[in-house]
């Protein structure tokens, strides 16, 4: 890998991350249509530690709060109640079903799951699934003609219930085209939670699993055709570019509609499956390189 591919690899890592578009398969995408070798999982995975410190200082407030109160819960059992601790539970809860399933289907992750073919699929079912559950937020927070505005909850009305949903649709986003915030949002605005609470917790939900991901993949870094220098100078691209991105779409949820990045999503998926029947574009394109 050289080393404008490896910044222009770290620049799409931080451009979406965080947006609800999967930026896996923006990844593998953005190499097939160049004609560069896949990047590959470890890649991926190493790259996401520069967005998740991304994460971790954007939250360093909320996050400093979760971890003191949940490590003094260990030892007072009066703090067991209190929000913050519980919002620590909560994350290594949640943080389970993505680390069984991120183990077993290995093999599948760095296979067949990046054939483009699967990846154009996801793209437009998931972009259909946002839709819907951000058209259920939106309805419940005008109401309408004939029915009143709802209320929706937000982080201090979630529940081991609701925190398991949440770890089992960030899952999801191993299958690239899925999306972990897009996954997870959704997931988030079909239970009733605000458009900031489940974007919010979205984001504190994939530090461990994300971080886990990425030391794991560590010992793979360095092998076939992407080096140690490129790989981490895409995780300082990514760093940099994801924490803009954090900033902006934080402001970007509080009062507007996912709506853009549905659209997107489905006319994504269709402009690839239209490539691959055409012949343009194989679906395992760079897979035999990488």
């Amino acid at each position: 890998m050289s080393w404008f591919e490896s910044f222009v690899l770290g620049l799409v890592q931080g451009l979406t991350e965080f947006l609800p578009i999967s930026s896996s398969a923006h990844l593998r995408l953005t190499a097939a249509f160049a004609g560069w070798q896949d990047p590959g999982a470890a890649f991926t995975a190493i790259t996401q530690i520069g967005t998740e410190a991304a994460v971790i200082i954007y939250f360093r407030k909320d996050i400093g709060r979760i971890i003191s109160a949940w490590s003094r819960s260990l030892f007072n059992r009066e703090l067991r109640h209190d929000h913050d601790a519980q919002m620590g539970w909560l994350v290594i809860v949640g943080s389970i079903p993505i680390g069984v399933l991120g183990i077993t289907l290995k093999d599948a992750i760095e296979g067949p799951f990046r054939d483009l073919r699967l990846i154009a699929t996801t793209l437009i079912v998931m972009g259909v699934v946002l839709g819907i559950a951000d058209r259920l937020a939106a309805r419940d927070e005008t109401g309408g003609r004939h029915r009143a505005a709802k209320q929706r909850k937000s982080l201090t009305d979630l529940s081991v219930k609701d925190g398991l949903l949440y770890g089992v649709c960030q899952a999801m986003a191993l299958i690239p085209g899925v999306s972990r915030s897009g996954a997870t949002i959704s997931g988030g605005l079909l239970m009733g939670y605000t458009r900031e609470s489940a974007a919010r917790y979205s984001f504190l939900l994939a530090i461990p699993a994300v971080l886990a991901s990425g030391v794991y993949e560590l010992k793979d870094a360095g092998e076939g055709h992407v080096a140690w220098g490129p790989t981490v100078f895409a995780t300082l691209i990514a760093f940099v570019v994801g924490y803009a991105v954090i900033a902006w779409f934080m402001k970007f949820i509080s009062n507007k509609s996912f709506m853009p990045f549905v659209i997107y999503r489905i006319l994504l998926g269709i402009a690839l499956f239209a490539l691959v029947a055409a012949g343009t574009l194989s679906p395992h394109a760079g897979e035999s390189a990488g």
